[in-house]
């Protein structure tokens, strides 16, 4: 993937490294968040829309048009068509997919990085319950839809949420800092009717890259919104249990091939099942 010079400016030199630094402070994070919530900025969004290659068909769109760039990104689409069989393992978001499986250390790779699942979630007991499981990362850039939901039916077990540096998520940024270590990050703990315990992470990334979550508790519904990203590139990581999930003969075929397959919200990946098949 050919990154865009800011990225390459930022992580690759010495002057991009010091105004990342700057960049990635709280306050500028909350100056430039205030900024693209205000009218002025909707001035961006035509040329954002151009840029990215943005289709507004079946969006909703405001009568008066959107009032910020934020509330054009976290743009709500009129219909999103869910796979109806419940015991089919869906996407809770539109994005990039990779898969890892996780090893008896509880530790893995997200793209050509090592990272330790027990200071991922801060909690070790945790950690070791999805020994041998699998951990579904889906990679979302500007141009794709920023709200994400539940992916099965079940009960809310635990809410964490863990304050960080936002860097972006793009793989030159991996090259030089372990960026979902360092990064705002919270996740849920469902109790699944199909799937058993699963864990859905939301990361944010550099400067908004704010992570809004509706504040649930007790059960929630299979396609349910969970909340939505902010201006930023965002990521979505699903823990999921060893022999719980079958994947998709199709998908793994695809994932052979690309490593990161497009997949869309509310699609099947996997069905339930007693083992796994992704090596």
């Amino acid at each position: 993937m050919r990154e865009d010079f800011s990225v390459r400016f930022l992580y690759g030199t010495v002057a991009g490294r010091f105004l990342l630094k700057l960049l990635t402070k709280p306050i500028v994070s909350k100056i430039g968040g205030t900024f693209l919530e205000s009218p002025l900025s909707r001035i961006f969004i035509k040329g954002f829309i151009k840029k990215n290659n943005i289709s507004l068909e079946g969006i909703e769109v405001p009568a008066k048009g959107f009032y910020s760039f934020n509330e054009f990104f976290k743009r709500r689409k009129k219909r999103v068509e869910f796979e109806k069989n419940p015991l089919c393992f869906i996407n809770p978001c539109d994005g990039f997919l990779s898969v890892v499986k996780l090893n008896q250390d509880s530790a893995f790779k997200i793209k050509n990085t090592r990272y330790d699942l027990s200071g991922l979630l801060r909690n070790n007991e945790l950690a070791k319950e999805f020994e041998g499981g699998y951990g579904l990362v889906y990679r979302l850039t500007p141009k794709h839809y920023h709200r994400y939901t539940f992916l099965d039916d079940g009960v809310i077990a635990g809410e964490k949420r863990i304050e960080g540096i936002l860097h972006c998520v793009r793989p030159i940024a991996l090259s030089r800092y372990p960026v979902f270590t360092e990064n705002t990050r919270e996740y849920t703990v469902l109790e699944t009717d199909n799937f058993g315990k699963v864990i859905q992470m939301e990361i944010g990334a550099i400067m908004v890259g704010k992570i809004t979550n509706h504040r649930l508790s007790g059960r929630v519904a299979r396609g349910m919104e969970k909340g939505c990203f902010e201006f930023g590139g965002s990521t979505i990581v699903v823990f999921v249990k060893k022999n719980k999930i079958k994947f998709d003969a199709e998908f793994l075929k695809k994932l052979k091939v690309d490593k990161e397959v497009t997949v869309h919200l509310g699609e099947s990946v996997a069905t339930k099942m007693n083992g796994g098949n992704f090596e």
